[in-house]
């Protein structure tokens, strides 16, 4: 006796109905996908505008440049342009593009209304970036500082340090690096001009000092360091990108309105043009389009336009199968039921 089951002639339409059943649910769980463009390379982050060499982030401005310069949004401080070495991330506080330099302020420099010991300061040195004429002052050192060296040479400016020293010791805030008020000066240093060791590291430790503080400008006020103003300035130099040929292309670029960028893995120079919806290897006034994508400031990388263009039109699609299911099911009626 056969008994093999049966198998309906209408399971392939049973089948069937139920995939063009699951249809519409399907255009409308990709009618609610929330296509987030991200933002281009931008021209300002916080109160920073920002221009070529320097980028918001991946693919923005000079390839040298990133990842060492991005900018950065969190909760607590909105967006940051900030500067990243080996030994932490520094918000910069300004740049001269006229000078080639920028400000950093580290969290653990001290002022005169706030002082703390501090890690190591460094700069890579496989980074466009060298110390400026930011005058360091060592706090809280093992005296006598006269005794500190680098490399063999003494490194206190002695004709400046007993003014500067008495100076920023004369701030109430040195009881936080736990100093007495009004501390002897022997144990304080105008480290200017500044050597970092061979990592790049201005070594506290190995100088036997607590703290320190950097100063960009006296401000005509050397003797109240309430009024100076605090940072460390960088200067960076311009022959450090020009192998990507980026220089000679970039005013062109800004002058029609775009913003100066790279194509990866290439690194070879494009011009944003967001407002036109594309990117040239020129400038915005020509039509000489470019399939480099625009990438995102955030600190992972998405593609501009065709992932967004790939989800709307798989969202139209399937609306549209959708709509042609249900009119199928309804012919299909008098076969199903």
């Amino acid at each position: 006796m056969d008994h093999r089951v049966g198998v309906s002639p209408l399971a392939p339409f049973t089948v069937l109905r139920s995939i063009i059943l699951l249809l519409p649910l399907l255009c409308y769980l990709v009618s609610t996908i929330s296509v987030t463009v991200p933002p281009p390379c931008r021209t300002s982050c916080g109160l920073l505008t920002v221009k070529y060499p320097f980028g918001t982030g991946y693919g923005c401005g000079s390839p040298r440049f990133f990842p060492y310069v991005a900018c950065s949004n969190d909760q607590d401080h909105g967006d940051r342009l900030l500067l990243t070495t080996h030994t932490g991330s520094y918000p910069i506080t300004s740049i001269s593009y006229s000078t080639s330099t920028l400000t950093i302020s580290p969290p653990y420099l001290s002022t005169c209304t706030k002082m703390c010991p501090s890690p190591n300061l460094g700069v890579d040195w496989t980074s466009p970036f060298q110390i400026g004429t930011s005058t360091f002052i060592l706090l809280h050192c093992l005296p006598p500082t006269s005794s500190l060296t680098f490399r063999g040479s003494a490194i206190c400016d002695q004709s400046s340090s007993n003014d500067l020293c008495a100076s920023i010791y004369a701030c109430p805030a040195v009881i936080d690096l736990g100093l007495p008020l009004f501390p002897p000066t022997n144990t304080c240093c105008v480290y200017s001009p500044a050597n970092f060791n061979a990592k790049g590291d201005l070594d506290l430790k190995s100088l036997n000092c607590a703290g320190y503080t950097s100063v960009v400008s006296f401000r005509d006020y050397p003797t109240d360091p309430s009024l100076w103003e605090y940072g460390v300035e960088l200067k960076y130099t311009r022959s450090a990108f020009d192998s990507y040929n980026i220089d000679t292309k970039c005013n062109p670029c800004e002058t029609s309105g775009g913003i100066c960028g790279y194509a990866v893995p290439t690194n070879t120079f494009l011009c944003i043009c967001y407002e036109r919806g594309y990117n040239s290897t020129s400038d915005c006034n020509t039509s000489n389009e470019s399939e480099g994508a625009y990438w995102s400031s955030s600190a992972s990388s998405s593609l501009h336009g065709k992932t967004a263009a790939g989800l709307i039109s798989l969202s139209v699609w399937a609306c549209i199968a959708a709509a042609f299911a249900e009119g199928l099911v309804m012919a299909m009626n008098g076969v199903l039921w």
